[in-house]
């Protein structure tokens, strides 16, 4: 089965400065290549300023990469054109961020049902209603989210994800905002989107428990990939961490 995922020889830096002459460059992706298999979920970790949101990013085609090349279901996106990039990432992407990402003056249906309105699929009231049983709120549709919880607006971001029928989904730090109680409820959610919708998820974590729910999980310090482990505990990813320091 061919990679959903390819990304080859990435690189990325970033210009820091006024740009008067004292600019300077900091690379942030050295050489990084990765697949992503169907149905797999893969955790990106890391110390600070490691990369793994740039890499995300760049895997995605938000971010666009200095050299390589990124293959999202066989179409290529790294610096694809806007429109063309947008048209991958609604066709076969779904986003999940730390900060949510939702639009608070809409309510939470009309956030999970606007990328697949965008995209030209409009949503089914019973199809909106399933996709909220899914994730616990069903009775929620016309609740605002800027009323809801910080772990109820995930939720209903992991809903608008899969509302979107998305191939892959990226979260970026999906429980770094949330308590123990919700972070798990999130975490439980996102292992499903694998398990039971089919799907492949890409997230990238600073918390190693969250981290070894994954299928496979990647080590990324000084701008590569020093380390991947198969279905790790925690202990053998903080081991793996602090070997390749």
């Amino acid at each position: 089965m061919e990679p959903l995922v390819i990304a080859r020889n990435l690189h990325k830096s970033f210009t820091i400065g006024n740009g008067k002459g004292k600019d300077k460059q900091i690379q942030v992706l050295d050489g990084v290549s990765l697949d992503v298999q169907p149905g797999e979920m893969v955790s990106i970790v890391g110390p600070s300023g490691s990369g793994k949101s740039t890499l995300l990013y760049c895997l995605s085609g938000l971010e666009p990469v200095d050299a390589g090349s990124v293959e999202i279901a066989g179409k290529r996106i790294e610096n694809a054109r806007p429109n063309a990039a947008a048209k991958i990432r609604r066709e076969h992407i779904g986003f999940i961020f730390q900060s949510y990402n939702l639009v608070p003056s809409l309510r939470a249906g009309e956030n999970v049902a606007l990328p697949a309105r965008l995209a030209g699929h409009p949503l089914t009231r019973k199809q909106l209603k399933d996709v909220l049983g899914k994730v616990g709120l069903a009775d929620r549709a016309k609740d605002k989210v800027s009323n809801m919880s910080g772990g109820e607006q995930q939720r209903i971001a992991i809903a608008r994800a899969l509302a979107s029928h998305a191939e892959i989904v990226f979260a970026d730090e999906p429980t770094g905002a949330l308590d123990t109680k919700n972070a798990n409820e999130v975490l439980r959610l996102l292992r499903a989107v694998t398990d039971e919708a089919g799907r492949s998820v890409v997230m990238v974590t600073h918390n190693l428990e969250a981290a070894s729910i994954a299928d496979r999980v990647v080590v990324l310090r000084d701008r590569q990939i020093v380390s991947e482990l198969s279905h790790p505990t925690p202990e053998q990813i903080l081991e793996k961490m602090e070997v390749s320091r």
